[in-house]
């Protein structure tokens, strides 16, 4: 459920049976999604597009390039340089899915999920999609429209599968440990799946309005030269409003108290430091809906599922977990919970 909402999946509007069970890793999980969505796209023939092409040709087919064709001295050979379109499947999204797959074949631990990778990517190559992810520009220009939303559920799939599971790996960063990478992918599904439930279930229902990673600003006066780019950024995860309610949502996949250096456990102050700035930064500029602003802080619930709260300054702080093992339906609703009975 969190890898349906963490890549907007959960727009198409149905539930995908990969067959999990308790052993399935991350990664094959994500492979045997992207498995899914290929193979219903292939039911179908792939989308195709148009490549410009150059050639000089015995006829004549799209336009005759003159200055080619005389500088050339073509037409003395019976020939004319043309330009035309062509109609392929060779396209950016198409190449995309295919490098997605063949990257994905190679990192999973299912040897008939890594085999049905492979032979899905050979499908690809024998109707032409060359091997290679596209650039971004090409992916850019690529634009998947509106009611082609097979094209749009396949291309989510295999971003979802390069995106997450393999983060950084060509850019020559060190090999972390399986554990690491492991951890890391949590904290970016967890944090995915967090802002994309609230979006999907509540956004432009009643009344709801939500922003991810919505950038902040201080309030700056009087600031010297250098202190410009000195600033750090601020960017929540998740902000909530409606009607006279504003919640900023900041996620933390990590066990919600610590131990303290004399004894016994408390929250971390450095996560109390951090949501507190994104509140008291903005209060007091005559947005009234800033100045009563509450935060949460959202963990994954490890020892004990918790919801406590304090109001600090007019703004209520709330620490709240959610078991991350409940069914799919508890989960959501836990979620849903957390912003909607304050």
């Amino acid at each position: 459920m969190l890898l349906v909402y963490a890549s907007n999946l959960a727009d198409f509007g149905e539930a995908l049976d990969t067959g999990v069970d308790d052993d399935t890793e991350l990664p094959d999980l994500l492979a045997r999604l992207l498995v899914v969505v290929v193979e219903r796209r292939l039911r179908r023939s792939l989308s195709s597009g148009y490549v410009d092409r150059r050639e000089a040709l015995s006829r004549v087919r799209g336009r005759i390039d003159w200055l080619e064709t005389e500088s050339g001295m073509l037409l003395s050979r019976g020939r004319v340089m043309c330009r035309y379109q062509e109609q392929t499947q060779d396209t950016p999204r198409n190449r995309l899915v295919r490098a997605a797959l063949e990257q994905m074949s190679r990192h999973v631990r299912d040897a008939r999920v890594a085999s049905d990778c492979r032979r899905l990517a050979g499908q690809l190559a024998a109707v032409g999609v060359a091997a290679g992810k596209p650039s971004p520009a090409e992916t850019s220009r690529d634009q998947i429209a509106r009611h082609d939303s097979d094209d749009r559920l396949m291309v989510t799939a295999a971003r979802l599968a390069l995106d997450l599971v393999l983060p950084g790996e060509a850019s020559g960063n060190s090999p972390s440990t399986r554990l690491q990478k492991g951890e890391a992918l949590l904290r970016v599904i967890f944090e995915k799946a967090v802002a994309g439930l609230y979006r999907h279930e509540l956004h432009g229902r009643d009344g709801w309005r939500i922003n991810a990673q919505k950038s902040l600003n201080w309030q700056v006066e009087h600031a010297t030269d250098g202190m410009s780019n000195r600033l750090p950024s601020m960017a929540v995860d998740i902000v909530l409003q409606r009607g006279s309610r504003r919640i900023i949502v900041d996620t933390k996949f990590t066990n919600a108290l610590k131990p303290r250096r004399y004894g016994g456990v408390g929250f971390d102050s450095g996560h109390i430091y951090q949501l507190y700035a994104y509140l008291r930064s903005q209060a007091g500029a005559g947005d009234d809906l800033a100045d009563a602003a509450e935060g949460v802080l959202l963990y994954p619930a490890v020892d004990e599922v918790m919801d406590e709260a304090v109001t600090i300054q007019g703004h209520r702080l709330r620490f709240v977990t959610v078991d991350l093992s409940l069914p799919s339906t508890e989960l959501r609703k836990a979620l849903l919970d957390v912003v909607r009975d304050g």
